[in-house]
């Protein structure tokens, strides 16, 4: 039988001591222990409730609440759809700004025993729709300002419940209901692979442990505060609500959607913020735009999570944050919630562009997976599966999905999700993660991990962002669009009609030239895996959940790169031919006469079509050497030139001129 590798499901030593760190001056500190994951999301915070009566529970730009002011609020919420429903597991649709009155709605529903289903009023119409017809909610719990778009919505059968309507006077008991740790608690919509997002569900025991390994990894107490910038509608939100929540700490939630990122370091330094929480994207905009004279002396813990974390990143971190704040990395899906991370500090040495995922999490074991499905060993790529009990119990009425994404354990509790993600581990235990299998591209016989490629840019002094894709090369149609394809589920077969596009934010305008780029990238990657094309953008396009999003990358325009050289127009009826073969080959307006055929994006198979094209058009045989050796129009131009004269000509020259693009458009660079 094979022996298989077992990868480390501990906390090395010296991660153990970094996280030691993280502890609040007050030192009021109480460990969320593993029997309390056998209940309700009610029961514990009734329980926090009683211990806080008086304590802030909830602070926004417009309101504040005590714990004992919540509890009430999210009673009478519970009562009203306890009398209209009855208490039935059932979804309730919340449509309700990301404000104390969403958060009253969400304990609300959990306490009247049912499912909350969050919806961004920002959302198409059309998504927000889908996510009501596919749930199946009878109710949407909104307020005044957003029952025009609830009536909107609202179709045969469905109640509105609104919130200004229920007497905020009015005797507000808890329910006290039992209700099972195996219980619903929501239905969160992720984007799927066919366009339609898919409901993936969590029950009371799942989100109870995720919030006990948040708790004690960072130690959440009630002298702490949370900002909370996600909506309700993504996984992040669950993590920061309910850590604050269920501990007795402060929730401070701050919509950077209407109000931006420009005074969010006054908002956490003004609050005395203590855990803050968002994806990378959000951390960098945010810590690039300080200047080094705010000063953030509560701030103890930055956790990042959802997208990759740069080298960048924790330079940020190192120049704005106090020396006891720690960095906190960590890897998660909403189907299996958080199950790695990795703790930073300011003496922690960050040797790649690309920070580590880390360690293992309590109960949450990890393996990875060849193509076949077998186990690969230590520093060898594999996609991450997670094993564990507390795993999502799938998709909401998706029996199919839910079915291709997990499986059970013979014999045990446990179950595996596969993340669709790619990691290597290595000897210690710690997990590099190598971004999602979708991203994996193979082309003209290479096997491609864009993240290595992404990697590369970003060690590079001028580059701030990078995001690599790979778009079907369609230069000799240029009237047709590049689609993105390494968005679907499956990893691409290999195909000869890609190219790699790398997508950059400099840190600077007007930034790189594109030969510049080619010539740093040739010192760290094999050819194959240059980028044929570059785009400078002023930022990267990014979902409603502040992740890239790569399906709103712009296809590349066709206009000359920016070059080193400047442009030089043909000067002979042998340059405007060549010129001419190339911009059609790689599907350019215009080709300088001393540009290099490679730094226009040209590679060795793109290189034997200008070579038999020109075979056609002037009878003239190239040999790829002679190409490789003089990449130029006016290089090839001399080799033809030469041959002719040496009388190397197969038939008397037929010098063809070659209708080129005519239509100008700016350059990507």
């Amino acid at each position: 039988m094979r022996e298989f590798l077992r990868f480390p499901e501990e906390l090395p030593a010296e991660q153990k001591i970094i996280r030691a760190k993280c502890f609040h001056p007050s030192g009021l500190f109480i460990e969320f222990t593993k029997d309390e994951v056998e209940q309700s999301i009610p029961r514990r915070f009734e329980k926090i409730a009683r211990l806080y009566p008086d304590k802030l529970a909830i602070k926004t730009k417009t309101e504040e609440l005590s714990y004992d002011a919540l509890n009430r609020a999210a009673n009478r919420v519970a009562h009203a759809l306890i009398e209209r429903r009855g208490e039935a597991n059932e979804p309730i649709a919340l449509l309700l700004e990301n404000d104390a009155p969403m958060i009253a709605a969400i304990l609300g529903v959990l306490k009247a025993g049912k499912i909350y289903v969050p919806l961004d009023a920002s959302y198409p119409r059309a998504s927000l729709a889908y996510i009501l017809d596919d749930s199946a909610a009878r109710v949407v719990v909104t307020n005044t300002g957003n029952l025009p778009l609830a009536r909107e919505l609202a179709h045969s059968g469905l109640e509105l419940v609104n919130l200004d309507d229920i007497d905020g006077n009015s005797p507000a008991p808890n329910p006290d209901l039992t209700i099972s740790p195996e219980s619903l608690v929501y239905i969160l919509y992720t984007s799927g692979s066919t366009g339609k997002p898919k409901g993936v569900v969590h029950h009371h025991r799942n989100v109870l442990h995720e919030i006990m390994n948040y708790t004690n990894a960072v130690h959440i107490g009630a002298a702490d505060r949370l900002v909370l910038l996600s909506s309700p509608s993504f996984a992040d939100a669950v993590r920061t609500t309910y850590g604050a929540l269920l501990n007795g700490a402060g929730l401070y939630p701050l919509n950077i959607r209407a109000e931006g990122l420009a005074h969010l370091g006054n908002w956490l330094i003004e609050q005395r913020i203590t855990i803050y929480r968002s994806v990378p994207a959000v951390f960098r905009q945010f810590a690039g735009a300080l200047t080094g004279s705010e000063k953030f002396p509560d701030l103890r813990a930055i956790y990042s999570a959802g997208d990759t974390v740069s080298k960048h990143d924790i330079d940020l971190y190192k120049k704005h944050f106090s020396p006891h704040c720690i960095f906190v990395n960590g890897l998660g899906a909403s189907e299996c919630l958080t199950f790695r991370w990795y703790f930073i500090d300011k003496e922690t040495r960050i040797s790649r562009s690309t920070v580590p995922v880390g360690h293992a999490i309590e109960d949450m074991k990890l393996h990875l997976l060849d193509d076949d499905g077998k186990r690969v060993g230590f520093d060898q790529v594999g996609e991450v599966t997670v094993k564990s009990r507390y795993l999502s119990p799938g998709y909401w009425r998706r029996p199919d999905l839910t079915a291709a994404a997990f499986s059970d354990a013979k014999g045990g509790s446990e179950r595996t999700y596969r993340t669709g993600d790619l990691g290597r581990m290595s000897s210690d235990g710690c997990l590099e993660h190598l971004g999602r299998k979708d991203y994996q591209v193979k082309i003209r016989g290479h096997r491609i991990e864009v993240i290595e490629i992404e990697a590369a840019l970003l060690d590079l002094d001028t580059i701030k962002e990078a995001v690599v894709v790979a778009r079907e090369d369609d230069s000799g149609d240029p009237s047709t669009e590049l689609p993105s394809i390494n968005s679907g589920p499956e990893l691409v077969e290999d195909r000869t009609d890609l190219r790699l596009v790398a997508y950059l934010v400099p840190h600077e305008r007007p930034g790189p030239t594109v030969d510049s780029l080619r010539h740093a990238l040739r010192t760290r990657l094999p050819d194959y895996m240059i980028p044929s094309a570059f785009v400078l953008l002023d930022a990267l396009p990014l979902t409603q959940n502040r992740k890239v999003d790569r399906r709103a990358l712009p296809a590349p325009d066709r206009g000359r790169p920016e070059l080193g050289n400047p442009f030089v127009a043909p000067r002979s009826s042998i340059e405007e031919m060549i010129a001419g073969i190339w911009s059609q080959v790689l599907g350019l307006e215009r080709v300088g006469v001393h540009d290099n055929f490679f730094d226009l994006g040209g590679h060795s198979l793109l290189a034997t079509q200008v070579i038999s094209r020109v075979r056609e058009a002037c009878r003239i045989e190239l040999s790829l050497r002679s190409f490789f050796e003089t990449p130029t129009v006016a290089g090839i131009a001399d080799v033809i030139q030469q041959a002719r004269e040496s009388g190397a000509e197969n038939l008397p020259p037929k010098i063809a001129r070659v209708p080129r693009q005519s239509q100008r458009v700016k350059s990507p660079l």
